[in-house]
């Protein structure tokens, strides 16, 4: 009998908590809140940086967490995390970009940001990045 498709459900970790998904590309928003919705999370998603800090600041104290892109037209990353981080000095935030870590992305994670996760990444890589955090 083969184990494989057991073994490989045990390293997807059952998901907790609330996150702000927040991302620019309806596609990413639809795909990620279906992957992060699978794996027990309950979402909400924001399509710009100016309804992520709507939807945060009205209800800050609901989300564990926030997944945030780096590049959005209306509002960078950097200061959408800047922006939220005054609302709540203690948010739990995780950036997720097409590009790989650079030097903007360093200095966020330097004041505080939980992570980051290169796009596109599958359900297991999601599990496995959001299972490190402590939320």
């Amino acid at each position: 009998m083969n184990k494989k498709p057991e073994q490989a459900q045990k390293k997807i970790s059952d998901g907790r908590g609330h996150i702000l998904l927040v991302d620019d590309e309806e596609m990413i928003l639809d795909v990620g809140s279906r992957m992060l919705r699978k794996l027990n999370y309950q979402v909400t998603t924001a399509g710009s940086g100016g309804q992520a800090i709507e939807l945060y600041q009205a209800g800050w104290q609901s989300f564990d967490l926030v997944i945030l892109d780096m590049i959005m037209p209306d509002m960078g990353g950097a200061k959408l995390y800047g922006k939220l981080k005054q609302i709540n000095p203690d948010i739990k935030a995780l950036l997720s970009s097409g590009y790989s870590v650079n030097e903007q992305t360093s200095q966020i994670l330097e004041q505080g940001c939980n992570g980051f996760i290169q796009k596109p990444f599958g359900l297991k890589e999601l599990s496995m990045k959001l299972g490190s955090l402590d939320f």
